[in-house]
């Protein structure tokens, strides 16, 4: 990217083609959706990607950039026809990527972690890295490093490198996708969070019940960062070091599940960042496959990190039976259509991990998150 394409806004794609120049079908055209979860062949995620990096990763001050992790979600779950009519009511909600302060070099690199001013120049120093050499080496390297911060900026930092290694690990390598993992990594970086020193409680025998045991914090107002400083203390889940890499995946599926299945029942006390207790290990998830097994066992303790953070700061004391929330769609297809249609980018991204859990208390989940949060459409 060069500089002057940082320094302009985005504006509306004036053609939405496929990559061959056909035309894409209008976003309200009817048609026979593409294969759930199959790669993007059409061209629409590389456009929508390409108009998403001319923006910083966040507007106001502190709210994060949705498009490339929502984007990626419709594509992969046969909603392309829809991208662009979705990023252009986005559109309003996109600022300029912030100018550079001082370049982030591999010598000074500790002294800009966690600075968000410094977003810019973690961009820059990313795409570099990626241009000079394999994306899984620049991850390699750069996730245990990043890791101790994962709940920084709501745990979106993660969540979007989460979204973008799963487009490079299941289809093609484009500069595009290879780009957006730049770009994500980069917002991780300036948005490193360490949490604070907590106090280890006993911890139960799955992830339920220690998302249960989780101690909410004494006062839940003001922005996640604030809430942060008042941790004290997290269950002690999942126990002991998983016994190798495939042990820790299996506590990992276990904690997306579990937390997907606790939005249907807790989601109402903070129904958008509630949903980052599922979406946030689920991206480290989905990020395992471009690891070396041996980062498998500390990502899956951060995740949980991550995931009973979010619990403490926002989550309620009492939840809502799940028999009385059974209603709504079964179906994955309809679930997901239904999220893409309510437009919401958490209900979308929600909607996404959801499918991924595929139970029906999950996708009862999801359609409790298309009800807690507001439509845009």
């Amino acid at each position: 990217m060069t500089d002057t394409q940082r320094n302009h806004v985005v504006t509306p794609a004036d053609s939405h083609r496929n990559g061959d120049g056909r035309r894409n079908p209008a976003p309200d055209a009817p048609g026979t959706p593409e294969t759930s979860g199959a790669p993007d062949t059409s061209g629409t995620l590389d456009e929508a990607l390409e108009r998403i990096h001319l923006a910083g990763p966040e507007r106001d001050g502190w709210l994060s950039n949705h498009a490339p992790m929502a984007v990626e979600a419709l594509v992969r779950r046969g909603q392309a026809a829809a991208v662009h009519r979705w990023l252009d009511q986005y559109r309003s909600r996109l600022e300029d990527m912030p100018g550079s302060v001082e370049p982030v070099t591999s010598g000074n690199w500790h002294e800009a972690l966690g600075g968000i001013d410094r977003v810019g120049d973690w961009t820059v120093f990313f795409e570099r890295e990626t241009d000079s050499r394999p994306w899984r080496g620049v991850l390699a390297e750069w996730w245990p490093r990043l890791l101790p911060g994962i709940a920084g900026g709501a745990t979106h930092g993660v969540i979007r490198v989460g979204h973008s290694v799963k487009t490079l690990v299941d289809g093609e390598e484009t500069a595009p996708r290879v780009r957006e993992l730049a770009h994500a990594l980069g917002y991780w970086a300036a948005r490193f969070q360490p949490l604070p020193p907590l106090e280890r409680l006993a911890g139960p025998a799955d992830a339920a019940g220690a998302l249960d045991r989780v101690p909410l914090i004494a006062e839940q107002d003001g922005e996640m960062l604030a809430r942060l400083g008042r941790l004290t203390a997290f269950p002690d889940w999942p126990g002991g070091l998983p016994q190798g890499p495939e042990a820790a995946r299996t506590a990992l599926e276990e904690l997306v599940t579990a937390a997907t299945h606790r939005y249907a029942t807790h989601g109402h006390a903070s129904p958008i960042m509630l949903v980052h207790a599922a979406t946030a290990p689920n991206a480290v998830l989905r990020t395992l496959p471009a690891l070396p097994d041996s980062l498998w066992v500390p990502s899956l303790h951060a995740a949980w990190a991550a995931s009973a953070a979010v619990t403490s700061a926002y989550g309620p004391r009492d939840g809502v039976p799940v028999a009385d929330l059974r209603s709504g769609p079964q179906d994955p297809q309809e679930v997901f259509e239904r999220a893409a249609a309510h437009g919401d980018d958490h209900t979308i991204k929600f909607a996404d991990t959801a499918l991924d859990v595929g139970d029906a208390t999950a996708l009862v989940a999801a359609g409790r998150a298309a009800e807690l949060n507001t439509p845009v459409w």
